[in-house]
């Protein structure tokens, strides 16, 4: 059937019973929640924290070398205080005794900066170890935090997978038979509101969760049917009680 066939009323009833299968799907997502952003942020704190730890891992590979190569230094300096001692027993004047003096002198503050420099890597390694022993603790508790996280979203998605991808395929399916004017109105008022609600039914002389009352004049014309009437407080498509109700009971039958 062409579009300019279909009448008015089978044209709300289409956006009512697209309404009410993007609202099943909303409620899944509702569900699902925050769940799906807390495994993100989870996630690269995680990566954080490892990345962290291997940095820290870097460090202390470094200080480690440093030390040893502070070690060697020590040794090379000893080698030539014995060698320069050695040297002053066969000194041919006061001269060179004195120089070679200085030379000890001068490798003994090298010993003594090199132990200085030894002590403060060893401090480091220290601290960098507390660093590492409390990152591994809490890497420990947000991994643990993020498989139970993880544990608690699979199981949604096994729950709500299948029903939500039926229920994708079936507002597809619903939104190609409607003018497509008619599905960008809705995309629209969709976007606009909060709860997603773009076609609503009249209750107690009301749009659905709108305090404002319709006249009874607007009320009648909703009932008949015969044209797409919009609620000018909430922007939102009105339809008639009997026709939600009719819909909403052919919707749920269709996915029970």
């Amino acid at each position: 059937m062409a579009n300019k066939e279909i009448t008015v009323e089978e044209k709300l009833r289409a956006l009512y019973d697209l309404q009410l299968i993007d609202s099943r799907i909303d409620e899944i997502r509702n569900v699902r929640g925050e769940l799906p952003l807390e495994v993100e942020d989870l996630e690269d704190e995680v990566a954080g924290l490892n990345t962290r730890l291997s940095n820290l891992a870097n460090d202390l590979a470094t200080l480690e070398t440093d030390i040893n190569n502070k070690k060697l230094a020590i040794t090379e300096s000893k080698g030539l205080i014995a060698k320069y001692v050695e040297q002053q027993k066969n000194v041919r004047n006061n001269r060179e005794f004195d120089s070679l003096t200085k030379e000890v002198e001068y490798q003994e503050l090298e010993i003594q900066l090199s132990e200085k420099r030894i002590k403060e890597y060893k401090a480091k390694i220290v601290q960098k170890n507390e660093v590492i022993a409390n990152t591994k603790d809490k890497l420990a508790q947000q991994e643990n935090h993020l498989a139970h996280k993880k544990n608690e979203l699979d199981a949604i998605l096994k729950e709500t997978e299948k029903e939500e991808q039926l229920l994708k395929e079936k507002s597809a399916e619903f939104a190609a038979s409607i003018d497509k004017h008619l599905i960008t109105a809705y995309t629209r008022i969709r976007n606009k509101v909060k709860n997603g609600l773009a076609v609503v039914s009249i209750e107690r002389g009301a749009a659905g969760g709108s305090f404002f009352t319709i006249p009874p004049q607007v009320q009648l014309e909703i009932a008949n049917r015969k044209k797409i009437t919009i609620d000018e407080h909430s922007g939102r498509i009105l339809v008639d009680a009997a026709l939600a109700a009719e819909e909403r009971e052919k919707i749920d039958n269709l996915f029970s």
